[in-house]
């Protein structure tokens, strides 16, 4: 059997490139990415990968138009609701990545209901990153770090680790960013470190399970060295 990752992270670029290019309000792409994101998670779990990560709000994106932000947060929320069925028949459990404290509370609390009820569920796990920044993460796991009161010379980089957002999640093997852009925009700078990278051309909206076929089977091409 051809290797497969055990986590891969996806940064969901281009909804609002293929929108424009359609003619589209941009909300239109974001409703279009959305759709394709359920199609790709499936296909990616039912291929072997146990975590998948998805950049679906950074902590910069709250500079964006109000409405598409409104729009976003709303998105979360209706999506957790559709498909919390869905996870429960697959095995899928809900992981939030990102500063809670910064989300409406209607979202912090679909969130915190969805962790709830998949916290049992082991087929697989869904690292949602809303709210998130790779820098960001970093800051409040030496935050809690130092409320600890550990002494310096016990800091390693296994204590950090320890400290993300959802620990327990491990280090991406690979991460696929579509829309040409080549760049992890602050995306799992921690988990990065010797993350497999491929940028593909295409937009977000335009991925389908095929695609994922031709990432993992690019990844199993590839010798990673780890720095050997």
């Amino acid at each position: 059997m051809a290797d497969i990752p055990q986590h891969v992270g996806y940064i969901l670029d281009g909804n609002r490139r293929w929108a424009k290019s359609a003619g589209l309000a941009s909300i239109k792409g974001h409703a279009k990415g959305q759709e394709v994101l359920r199609e790709v998670l499936y296909a990616t779990f039912e291929r072997g990968v146990k975590y998948v990560s998805i950049y679906a709000f950074s902590t910069e994106n709250w500079t964006r138009d109000s409405t598409e932000v409104s729009y976003l947060m709303k998105g979360v929320v209706k999506a957790l609701e559709r498909y919390m069925d869905e996870f429960e028949q697959k095995g899928v459990r809900i992981r939030l990545l990102g500063e809670r404290d910064g989300l409406p509370e209607t979202v912090q609390q679909s969130i915190e209901k969805a962790e709830r009820l998949t916290v049992n569920n082991t087929s697989a796990t869904l690292g949602i990153c809303l709210n998130y920044g790779g820098q960001q993460e970093i800051v409040t796991a030496v935050k809690k770090i130092v409320h600890s009161n550990v002494d310096e010379a016990d800091i390693t980089p296994e204590m950090i680790a320890e400290n993300l957002y959802a620990a327990d999640m491990p280090a991406c093997d690979l991460i696929v960013r579509t829309s040409g852009e080549q760049r992890l925009s602050n995306f799992m700078l921690w988990r990065a470190a010797y993350s497999e990278l491929l940028f593909l051309e295409k937009n977000w909206p335009e991925m389908t399970a095929e695609d994922v076929d031709i990432v993992l089977d690019e990844y199993a091409r590839r010798t990673r060295r780890f720095g050997s």
